[in-house]
């Protein structure tokens, strides 16, 4: 028999998580299961009032565990619960387990082709080109709408201050926020929005060549019931495949050893 069930993400499509009781029936170990490549909850207010806002060409950071760090380029998407988006799908594999110990700090650097010194030149040139002009209109080029109320309150520089007034320091203040935009991640998504299952039939309990249970003679296990996943980008599907194929030419060899007609 090979189990091949799916985790317990996607229900509505069946996947209910019956082969971990399959498996344990069986006397093997079933680790703790999670939602993975999922968007993640933020306790800030002012995220979600960027709902909607995509974001390309950033640098997300996301500490976890102490002084671990996730730590990726791309794009990210600001929702009415917290951050989405590839970098925050593949970041919440890493830091969905840190998330059972409490908050993790994140941030985004904006501009992370920039230098320090370019981005604070590139803002000289900004405002010696408009003195007049309120900072809210003169950052327009820099920062999309939404964010740019949020990140000159962060910064405590007025937007309607004209860029003329603007000291040094708080240049660098407003240099300091979009080099590291932050946040707080709290929490995960559900099930209902995961794209994975982290966690399953523990893979110490399974022969690595044919995926056959080590407890129980002819019980195979393939895909996302079995403790194995990803990041985005194709992994978990060749977790499926390959898992599939093995356990497909175990049960085959099972069969032939045992003389049953497969």
């Amino acid at each position: 028999m090979i189990v091949a069930t799916g985790g317990l993400s996607y229900p509505s499509t069946g996947s209910t998580g019956d082969g971990y009781r399959f498996a344990e029936e069986a006397g093997m170990n079933v680790t703790e299961r999670r939602p993975a490549l999922v968007p993640l909850i933020t306790k800030e207010d002012y995220i979600r009032e960027m709902a909607g806002l995509s974001l390309r060409n950033v640098t997300l950071h996301i500490r976890y565990s102490g002084k671990k760090e996730f730590r990726e380029f791309g794009e990210m998407l600001f929702t009415h619960r917290g951050v989405s988006g590839p970098l925050v799908l593949s970041a919440s594999s890493c830091v969905g387990r840190a998330l059972a110990d409490g908050e993790c700090p994140a941030w985004i650097d904006l501009k992370p082709a920039l230098s320090d010194e370019q981005l604070n030149a590139r803002l000289i040139r900004e405002f010696d080109a408009a003195k007049n002009r309120e900072l809210k209109n003169v950052i327009a080029s820099l920062l999309p709408a939404k964010m740019r109320p949020v990140l000159t309150e962060l910064a405590r520089v007025p937007g309607e201050k004209p860029v003329r007034e603007i000291t040094r320091q708080e240049r660098e203040s407003l240099i300091g926020c979009i080099r590291r935009f932050p946040f707080t991640i709290i929490g995960c998504g559900s099930f209902n929005e995961a794209i994975i299952t982290q966690g399953g039939v523990d893979v110490r309990g399974l022969k690595p060549g044919t995926m056959e249970s080590k407890k129980a003679e002819g019980l195979f296990f393939a895909g996302e019931v079995i403790d194995v996943d990803g990041v985005t980008g194709g992994f978990n599907l060749q977790i499926a495949w390959t898992t599939g194929h093995a356990a497909a030419d175990g049960a085959a060899g099972y069969a032939g050893r045992s003389g049953e007609d497969l």
